[in-house]
């Protein structure tokens, strides 16, 4: 099991087809060898430290970014395409006395990590907010570094 896709199955992720986006814009934008991937919220809604609970909202951090390689994989067709995971941005949205936004954003790390290795370490920002789209509970944005094409 080499291959990111195989790794996925063997978690039991299967990737399903990404939800268009509901702007003007592109889900991912190569620049060079690096791939911007647009943001997507959580299916968890909620106010985590209040109705949402951290390790909820760990699991929807690691759900969102299952979103996010779905849309990956369909604008490039083959995430072994990936040399690696650059940057995770992450928002959440807390209650005023919530600040374990980094222990909140560890369900995104962890599951690039088990992915990708080494190449899925990757710098972040874990950023709590009094809001976010859809009333969603996380939202995630990545940054990736991309394989030459030969």
């Amino acid at each position: 099991m080499n291959s990111i896709e195989d790794k996925l199955k063997g978690l039991g992720i299967r990737l399903e087809e990404p939800k268009v986006p509901v702007g003007n814009y592109l889900g991912t934008k190569r620049v060079g060898d690096l791939l911007f991937v647009s943001a997507r919220v959580s299916e968890q809604k909620g106010v985590v430290g209040a109705d949402v609970s951290e390790a909820q909202a760990k699991r929807a951090s690691r759900d969102t970014v299952i979103l996010l390689l779905a849309i990956v994989k369909k604008d490039i067709l083959d995430l072994d395409r990936i040399a690696g995971v650059v940057k995770l941005q992450g928002f959440i949205r807390s209650a005023k006395d919530f600040n374990s936004q980094p222990q909140v954003l560890d369900g995104a790390s962890e599951l690039l990590i088990s992915l990708f290795g080494e190449s899925g370490r990757h710098a972040r920002t874990a950023t709590g907010v009094s809001e976010l789209p859809q009333g969603a509970a996380v939202q995630l944005d990545l940054i990736l570094q991309m394989k030459p094409d030969h």
